[in-house]
């Protein structure tokens, strides 16, 4: 009888384990971040396996006195865990924005895109993420045109 009671306890602690390696299912949240200027992002993610995931940010950029833009990005992520609640993630991408020039007019412009970052989930269904996403836009002019390395934190909520 012991043996059955200490293979069914250590069975249980292994799945609980392997449930707090694995990524949520959804997470819906925030990312700020700055590369050519303040931008704040609407973040989903999807769980698509234990180990990857499909990010869509929504989100606005504005320079003062210069433009004001907004972009949709969708990546495509290979999550790696560090250990139980911190894991890194790599992914790539592609995304489309619009942006008004002060003075020349509004633009649609498309992008490239790349991220590395680390993240947190803590034991309340919070997660807590750093990254650095690299873009490549191609945009006749302004924003959206050249090479920008954004840098983002985000907050979500997972369920």
């Amino acid at each position: 009888m012991k043996h059955v009671l200490f293979t069914l306890v250590f069975s249980l602690a292994l799945v609980f384990q392997c449930q707090a390696q694995e990524i949520s299912k959804h997470a819906l949240g925030i990312r700020v971040g700055d590369d050519d200027g303040f931008g704040a992002e609407i973040s989903y993610q999807l769980g698509l396996s234990d180990a990857n995931r499909l990010e869509l940010d929504l989100g606005i950029r504005n320079k003062k006195d210069s433009y004001d833009a907004f972009k949709l990005v969708g990546l495509y992520q290979w999550v790696m865990p560090l250990d139980r609640s911190f894991h890194w993630y790599v992914g790539a991408g592609a995304g489309v924005g619009n942006v008004s020039v002060d003075g020349a007019g509004s633009s649609t412009f498309a992008l490239l895109a790349g991220g590395i970052g680390i993240e947190y989930n803590f034991k309340i269904p919070l997660l807590l993420s750093l990254d650095v996403r690299p873009e490549i836009g191609f945009n006749d002019e302004g924003y959206g045109s050249d090479f920008d390395f954004d840098l983002g934190l985000g907050i979500r909520y997972q369920f």
